[in-house]
């Protein structure tokens, strides 16, 4: 390299180039790696320099499955922060339903996010506590009240919501969703899947185009300070509802032609009618819903998107035995008069994708629905060959043997969040037992399989921060109560790194612009102020991100 550097980045340990101790970038892209004298010698006056000792200079972070408008629109001021990181119970929800309620006109919709059975102290005195719309109601009896948990697969509403929405005792409980219900039959307050969801969201007035990009750079500046630098937005298109709409693609777009987008997009497309999506959605869908992801943008198409269960917290994942603490198995929430219907509907859903040429993403979490999931992504690539596909398995939470094998051999990916193992393991053995809840995540024998595995944080379900979820892959130790659940399936700091990097780069096939830190590739850098690869990884968490560069520009700097 003769000429001057824009940037250099010198005293960090460089991840992949265990020799070097710089990086230089000219423009948006790599230019060197090599030694502090090598790269010092580029240096010239209009140069910055970012003097980083001890540090490690990673690739920038591939959140591979964020919902990021969601998160952003899922806090203050556009939303009630509900999360265990402000309340602790049930009256504390409602301490804050009703200041909002105090400041707002009467039937203003007052919504809310995070919501988390495990740590509302009610409910982990007495596991049989449920939540119910009267909870809400004295906080709020005139304005309606929507409160998403944590998974974005159930909705807390009071009373004035139901009544707005038409929900009542003679409503019948749709497919592929639930109302639960007190002994009368009358709805409680709860309102699982989308499709049981979407009997309310539907009344919920829509956020506008600029308050969605509001959301979006907000949560940008904050994966900013994260090292992240590439997300994928899943199910946005017309089956999502929301912040998982048609409106949040919009704003993506606009974003990306005014270049005001700062993170590197991949969106899955999602159709039907809130998340249920039948043949007629995905043939309308493929043949007549267009994206404007402007050429040169830091915007793409990923591929399309499925629901095939739910999820275990609310018992509508589908497993091959029934659950520890109910003799229910869930179900697909695909349509479809009995299993076997809806096997069939989902194999028809994926060879449609398949043969229009997408990637497919499908969100499967239970034994029977991965199994499904993994035999129809091979039936389509038997019907009609296609090499790489990538398609791949999101969750993938109950993955066992048969499933790997197929997935390693067609190398098909799982898109996976272990800070979610973190933060739910105490509660699958609840509902799994033992044996089935230390397997979750199997992430050891999935590697060895040969399954490309990539990693995020399904945020908002938990706060998206790689450095929580490399230790909790490494350490597989439960937040609740200190247990490791399933050693054997750990892994190591480098693989859980290249989940987050490499992984994700091969998920966009992306792999030779980004992921790692080589010449030519673009100038995405994360600098991690500690080394992640000799330390214990249990602070891994606690090492402080001294900078994160996107596309050779410096977007934060401690």
């Amino acid at each position: 390299m003769s000429e001057n550097a824009d940037l250099v980045v010198v005293g960090a340990r460089v991840h992949g180039a265990p020799d070097a101790q710089a990086v230089a970038v000219r423009g948006t892209r790599i230019a060197a790696v090599g030694t502090a004298a090598e790269i010092r010698a580029v240096v010239g006056s209009r140069t910055e320099v970012l003097e980083l000792p001890g540090a490690t200079l990673l690739p920038g972070m591939n959140d591979a499955h964020i919902h990021l408008g969601q998160w952003g629109a899922s806090r203050p001021p556009l939303a009630l922060d509900v999360s265990p990181r402000e309340v602790t119970s049930i009256a504390d929800v409602a301490e804050l339903v009703r200041r909002a309620a105090a400041t707002q006109p009467q039937g203003t919709w007052i919504r809310g996010y995070g919501w988390d059975l495990g740590f509302l102290a009610e409910c982990v005195a007495d596991p049989r506590r449920r939540l119910r719309r009267a909870d809400l109601d004295a906080a709020s009896p005139d304005h309606p009240v929507v409160l998403s948990d944590f998974s974005l697969h159930a909705i807390w509403v009071n009373s004035k919501a139901l009544e707005i929405a038409g929900v009542t005792a003679a409503t019948p409980t749709p497919t592929g969703g639930d109302i639960t219900r007190d002994e009368h039959g009358e709805p409680e307050g709860i309102l699982s899947e989308f499709a049981a969801m979407g009997l309310v969201l539907a009344h919920v007035p829509e956020l506008t185009r600029e308050e969605r990009r509001t959301a979006i750079a907000a949560a940008t500046a904050e994966l900013h300070k994260l090292g992240t630098t590439s997300i994928t937005d899943p199910a946005l298109g017309p089956g999502g509802g929301g912040m998982l709409g048609t409106e949040t693609l919009r704003a993506y777009e606009d974003m990306a032609g005014e270049g005001e987008l700062g993170l590197r997009v991949s969106a899955l497309l999602l159709f039907g009618d809130d998340g249920v999506v039948t043949i007629d959605h995905m043939r309308e869908g493929l043949a007549t819903f267009e994206v404007d992801a402007p050429a040169g943008s830091r915007l793409r198409v990923g591929g399309i998107k499925i629901f095939a269960d739910g999820i275990p917290p609310l018992h509508t994942a589908w497993l091959g035995r029934p659950y520890a603490d109910t003799p229910s198995r869930g179900s697909l929430v695909i349509p479809g008069d009995d299993d076997a219907a809806r096997v069939a509907e989902l194999h028809e859903l994926v060879r449609l994708a398949h043969e229009a040429g997408h990637q497919v993403g499908i969100h499967a979490t239970g034994d029977a629905a991965i199994d499904a999931t993994v035999d129809a992504f091979a039936a389509a690539v038997q019907r009609h060959p296609r090499e790489d596909t990538r398609h791949y398995v999101i969750h993938a939470d109950l993955t066992y043997e048969a499933s790997l094998r197929t997935m390693g051999r067609h190398a098909f990916g799982a898109s996976s969040q272990p800070s979610i193992k973190t933060a739910a393991a105490h509660l699958s053995a609840l509902l799994l037992g033992e044996e089935r809840a230390s397997y979750q995540w199997p992430y050891r024998s999935m590697l060895d399989a040969g399954v490309p595995l990539v990693f995020s944080s399904d945020a908002p379900v938990v706060w998206p921060d790689w450095r929580q979820g490399v230790a909790a892959a490494v350490l597989r130790t439960s937040a609740a109560d200190g247990n490791v659940y399933g050693p054997e399936e750990r892994i190591t700091v480098e693989e859980a790194i290249a989940a987050y990097t490499t992984g994700g780069a091969w998920q966009d096939f992306a792999e030779t612009e980004k992921g790692t830190i080589e010449v030519g590739k673009v100038a995405d850098l994360c600098v991690l102020g500690g080394d992640p690869f000799i330390e214990d990884p249990a602070g891994i968490p606690e090492m402080p991100i001294l900078a994160t560069v996107l596309d050779g520009t410096p977007v934060f700097v401690s």
